[in-house]
């Protein structure tokens, strides 16, 4: 019980679980939260106990919207992560245990994928299908799944000549379960620790994304969305911007301090000394 108690663990799973427990709980907290009050637009926070966050330029409260904003970007973090695992992975697998043609093929493609300006392909992407929230998902996956394939299949090099392996070979095993029985449970640790970290940084780019014009639907309330509406209020309305913008620090700061202590106990050869 010990490794519970490192202080990573303590703030990452704490910070998280608040913020995913309101995050699911918006429904029922603000049920009200695309109320427009033109009559109390820009109130400040901390100021009335209606809205303790203030309110945004169309009288909207930043409390509500900040918290219902959670939904999309944790949407996009986790199913976008989860994408890019299952094509990853599997892309990962064959490549690295049947090699030849197949290595060759995948990993040229994934190099090719590398190669693409994530910004330049975004741009391209949402000019030629538009901005919604299944389409930024969609992004994210096609670029982040060479991530999970590379880590993969240098796992599998590594493990395709080790004795476990050959033994299976050796009794007529098919290479479907040699695959997904003996090879996929050894190699979950890196793969674990690489989805906590990706899920921090898919947040971040959705939260970019929908800042530029190039993520989900404006009218929907999201953490990006938010820091573009109250860019041209930041002199004289400074926390329309500043609270969905310190709701996505902690979401990544909870997340990566996870992926921190997930990484120590999962590779220990790895640990960092403190």
């Amino acid at each position: 019980m010990s490794r519970f108690r490192s202080l990573e663990f303590i703030l990452g799973a704490g910070i998280t679980l608040v913020i995913c427990g309101l995050v699911l709980a918006s429904g029922w907290l603000f049920p009200d939260v695309g109320k427009i009050d033109l009559m109390a637009r820009l109130l400040p926070p901390f100021q009335q106990a209606g809205h303790p966050f203030g309110t945004d330029p169309l009288g909207r409260d930043v409390l509500a919207r900040a918290v219902a904003g959670g939904k999309i970007s944790l949407t996009v973090g986790l199913v976008s992560v989860a994408g890019s695992v299952v094509l990853g992975v599997i892309m990962g697998l064959v490549a690295g245990y049947y090699r030849g043609i197949w290595d060759v093929i995948l990993m040229r493609f994934a190099d090719v994928q590398l190669a693409l300006p994530f910004i330049l392909l975004a741009i391209t992407v949402i000019a030629v299908i538009g901005g919604s929230l299944t389409n930024t998902i969609i992004l994210l996956i096609v670029s982040q799944w060479v991530q999970y394939a590379r880590l993969v299949r240098a796992q599998v090099l590594a493990l395709r000549e080790r004795e476990f392996v050959l033994a299976a070979q050796a009794i007529g095993v098919k290479n479907r379960n040699i695959l997904f029985q003996h090879l996929l449970p050894n190699l979950l640790g890196p793969v674990i620790v690489l989805m906590t970290l990706n899920v921090a940084n898919n947040i971040l780019l959705e939260s970019s994304l929908t800042f530029l014009g190039l993520g989900v639907d404006p009218t929907i309330p999201s953490w990006g969305g938010m820091l573009a509406e109250g860019r041209t209020y930041l002199q004289s309305a400074w926390w329309v911007s500043v609270f969905p913008g310190l709701a996505i620090l902690f979401t990544v700061l909870g997340l990566n301090l996870l992926g921190d202590w997930l990484r120590d106990q999962l590779d220990p050869t790895g640990r960092t000394e403190r």
